[in-house]
């Protein structure tokens, strides 16, 4: 009977130990020469046999590797399960059996050279493999009902690995070390040579942006915090220095890749994954930009070898080490970090003017048509942009600059673009205007003539004192903060973040972001606008429909400017005051502004 049990053991039932496909292996019931007590140790052995079985039929329907018998195969249809994290799971599984096939081994020979073994013998000896199997059929059976996939695997693994049981836990870690095996050939050829072997979707890193996006909690609320029209929103739009990435367009050499972050194991820091991400897209982009053989692979400046070689020698670690590993990938991002930084080339040839052309019946044609942009879809109430508000730059981005230039920041670009053009057009204009008032000095003025100049005059001084904080105070200090971070660094990722927060502050310092301000801002610019084409076109004195106008631009200038210095002074408490005060410092630096009232342009000042 003891070499009948060995045989069921090893997973092939006769006429004692029968298999049956529901409750697994069992101790015949017609065998009147078992003492009940002998019949209980049986169905424990039965347990474990039964656990053994279950194991190689799941090794063998992933992998192939052991030969299933037709006598107790449930002959599954397909579950769905697959990839090689998988089969690297059945690889350890199938090491962790060994000892107890070489268990069964050494009984029978025991049993070879001595007959009368007894039952209590062959449960002695195979005591450990009672308390191991049920805990690692735990693993298997949730690989199976909750569909594991993937690197999610890892996870699984690790979880039951963290228990008190020394054999548990040792025979997980085990198959654990199998599983990062594939995990560190996927980090080499991602980390070392730009390449994604991911046909099964089970790394953490894929190509294409992520999908996740924001959450009902996230969304923000339009409390009004009494600051002409400030919102709560508006206010924390002008704190946040985070641009949102989006897809990556640029060219079809050029792949955005992502995280998945529900592949990702827990013991992996979102950290170090966003590292391993930014190192291999940059190595991905590299070899894709380099067309000569002679230069691939110069962005590790040939330290493949060395590369491979290190995490070969994590491969071989026993347990998995996150102080190593994330100092390896440390040094990986390094040396990719120090080849990516910014040339010196003259980017003028890089840049042209666009037209953002709206017309009815060429929409379509008009996006693919050099010098101009896509149309832009506006509101009902919002007219399409026509003249020279329809002017844009477009960049010809280089490699690897694309990672900084995406086409959200350069749409943002546009817009700081746009709104200097405006207020360097009109500060032009007002300027003209000067030119043409000195050419009639010597004549005779009227009451009319006064208010005129009076009011050009006041727009003049705001216009000038605007352009002179956006010019200075914003762009100059920005750009010079930018261009000490670039050159404190050696950092690509580092050199990001910076021009993120570069451009984060253009768009919150020239107040494009803070609708109140820009909104004054603007309506005084068309009130500018359209007082100096008043000018211009009506060189002597101004008949009664143009006194009319000019009494309509008067009012509208001062009604603007009383605005624009009352929002100004609201704002002295709140945490968004410095760049505010600051313009307001310009306006006002020598109290006229406050004098006045906060007004502008009426005749009476």
């Amino acid at each position: 009977m003891i070499h009948e049990l060995l045989l069921a053991l090893s997973g092939y039932p006769g006429t004692i130990f029968t298999w049956n496909k529901r409750n697994g292996l069992q101790v015949s019931q017609d065998l009147p020469f078992l003492h009940p007590s002998e019949s209980s140790v049986l169905n424990r052995l039965c347990k474990m046999g039964t656990d053994y079985v279950r194991f190689t039929e799941f090794i063998e329907q992933h992998t192939g590797h052991v030969h299933q018998q037709e006598h107790y195969s449930s002959q599954p249809s397909q579950t769905g399960l697959h990839g090689i994290y998988l089969r690297a799971f059945c690889t350890g599984l199938h090491s962790m059996l060994q000892p107890y096939r070489q268990a069964l081994l050494d009984l029978e020979k025991e049993f070879l050279g001595d007959p009368h073994l007894s039952i209590s013998h062959v449960n002695y000896m195979l005591e450990q493999f009672q308390l191991l199997f049920p805990s690692v059929m735990v693993v298997v059976e949730t690989i199976k009902s909750q569909k594991i996939h993937g690197c999610q695997i890892l996870e699984t693994v690790y979880k039951h690995s963290c228990g008190g049981l020394p054999p548990v836990r040792m025979a997980l870690e085990k198959i654990l070390a199998v599983c990062h095996g594939v995990m560190y050939k996927q980090l080499a050829a991602w980390m070392l040579h730009g390449l994604l072997l991911d046909q099964s979707e089970e790394f953490f890193a894929k190509q294409g942006p992520s999908v996740g996006g924001a959450t009902a909690a996230q969304e923000e609320e339009e409390e009004d915090l009494g600051i002409g029209g400030l919102s709560g929103k508006q206010l924390r739009e002008l704190q946040d220095l985070r641009l949102i990435e989006e897809e990556n367009m640029l060219a079809p050499s050029l792949q955005q890749f992502s995280l998945r972050v529900e592949m990702l194991p827990s013991y992996i820091p979102v950290r170090v994954a966003e590292k391993i991400l930014f190192v291999g897209e940059s190595v991905q982009m590299f070899e894709n930009h380099n067309q000569s053989p002679s230069r691939a692979g110069s962005i590790l400046k040939h330290q493949e070898d060395m590369f491979a070689a290190e995490l070969h020698r994590l491969k071989q670690q026993p347990l998995f080490s996150l102080v190593d590993f994330e100092n390896l990938v440390d040094g990986i991002r390094s040396t990719v970090a120090e080849v990516l930084l910014l040339d010196d080339d003259n980017l003028l040839p890089l840049l042209h003017l666009t037209i953002d052309y709206q017309g009815k019946d060429s929409k379509e044609a008009s996006g693919n048509r050099e010098g101009t942009t896509p149309p832009q879809e506006t509101s009902p109430r919002e007219a399409p942009p026509t003249g020279w508000a329809a002017l844009g730059l477009a960049y010809k981005v280089q490699w690897p600059l694309h990672i900084l230039f995406t086409p959200a920041v350069l749409e943002k670009y546009n817009v700081v673009f746009r709104y200097l053009l405006s207020v360097r057009r009109v500060q032009s204009e007002l300027q003209h205007c000067w030119a043409l008032q000195m050419q009639r000095k010597h004549l005779k003025s009227n009451q009319t003539d006064a208010v005129k100049w009076r009011l050009r005059n006041h727009m003049a001084f705001l216009v000038d004192n605007l352009q002179y904080y956006l010019q200075v105070d914003v762009l100059e200090s920005q750009f010079s903060q930018l261009l000490h971070q670039i050159n404190a660094t050696r950092d690509f990722e580092s050199i990001r973040l910076a021009h993120d927060h570069f451009l984060s502050n253009l768009l919150a310092q020239s107040f494009i972001l803070l609708k109140p301000v820009f909104h004054c801002l603007n309506e005084i610019l068309e009130l500018c606008h359209n007082f100096c084409s008043l000018v211009s076109q009506n060189l002597g004195p101004l008949d009664e429909r143009g006194a009319a106008q000019l009494d309509i631009l008067v009012k509208g200038f001062s009604r603007q400017s009383f605005l624009l210095f009352k929002i100004l002074s609201s704002v002295r408490n709140h945490q968004i005051n410095s760049d505010l005060a600051q313009l307001l410092l310009r306006l006002d630096y020598n109290k006229y502004y406050t004098q006045a009232g906060g007004t502008l342009g009426s005749f009476g000042l």
